[in-house]
């Protein structure tokens, strides 16, 4: 593997290595507005979300590597306090790119963008009516981390209201990711679409811990055709599959052709992949866990 050694790496080379590693980020389309009233919108994909009770999320404002200066975003929130951070969404990710240019203090990167400037319910900030999701805060702290290009600034902030747009929402009243169609930004000019098939539903019970890779039979941990992945799920179980319901597996017509095959735990674990890939572990268990009989 390739060693970088942060002390002697150009700080843009860094700053892309980090970024291709800590990635995807999610984008904080930022709202401010300066002493006088006059709006600023600028992305920034430092950000992320640290605590639901009080609501929390940090955005970091980096100094530029070229001239060594912030954003108009951090002097308008130091004088202020106040800050709207709206969700990007696939809809508006090329709109935000044009905001994200450096247009001369006093310009609208909401007039430059093209996008709608609707008035906040609690600060001073505008909101940017094409986004799905709206964070009204308040500054809480600003940690400063140095005084060099590259720099950042972690900008602490308050949730005191979010409005989302219910068009997002299914019959439960939570997000549905593919509905909300999020953007995420990665390293260099890359970013990600968070809908359709880069969705993954991954679940794991929280209320037991599963039974972990060491308990898995050395038929199952050694298989030739079950993934890291597959394993996983396996270990995620919260219980090892009883023995009456290993051999009752036997049963299955599927099974039964596995079992006659010239190689029985290879196919054993080729249906029980198949099950995985259905989310049917605990069935898929007790087909691997045939391995152990034969």
């Amino acid at each position: 593997m390739r060693i970088i050694d942060p002390k002697k790496t150009p700080t843009p080379d860094l700053h892309q290595f980090l970024l291709g590693i800590v990635a995807p980020r999610p984008i904080a389309f930022a709202s401010t507005v300066d002493e006088e009233g006059q709006p600023n919108l600028a992305p920034f994909s430092f950000f992320n979300c640290f605590s639901s009770n009080p609501p929390i999320v940090v955005f970091s404002c980096n100094r530029r590597v070229s001239d060594n200066t912030t954003k108009d975003t951090l002097h308008n929130i130091r004088a202020t306090g106040e800050v709207v951070i709206n969700a990007v969404s696939y809809q508006i990710v090329r709109q935000m790119a044009v905001a994200s240019t450096d247009y001369p203090k006093g310009v609208s990167e909401f007039v430059k963008a093209g996008l709608t400037p609707l008035p906040s319910t609690l600060v001073r900030p505008f909101r940017v009516g094409e986004s799905p999701a709206h964070l009204e805060c308040r500054l809480k702290e600003i940690i400063t981390l140095g005084d060099r290009g590259g720099a950042g600034h972690l900008i602490i902030c308050e949730v005191l209201r979010i409005h989302i747009d219910e068009a997002v929402l299914d019959e439960n009243g939570r997000i549905n990711p593919h509905k909300m169609d999020l953007m995420g930004r990665m390293g260099r000019a890359y970013y990600v679409r968070a809908s359709g098939e880069a969705v993954h539903t991954i679940y794991q019970d929280m209320s037991r811990p599963g039974i972990g890779f060491d308990q898995l039979p050395g038929s199952i941990l050694h298989s030739s055709i079950l993934t890291g992945n597959n394993l996983g799920m396996l270990a995620g179980l919260a219980e090892i599959p009883a023995e009456a319901d290993v051999l009752a597996a036997k049963g299955d017509e599927r099974v039964q052709e596995a079992l006659a095959s010239e190689n029985p735990l290879e196919e054993l674990h080729r249906l029980a992949q198949k099950e995985l890939a259905k989310e049917n572990r605990e069935q898929a268990a007790r087909i691997a866990w045939l391995g152990e009989y034969l």
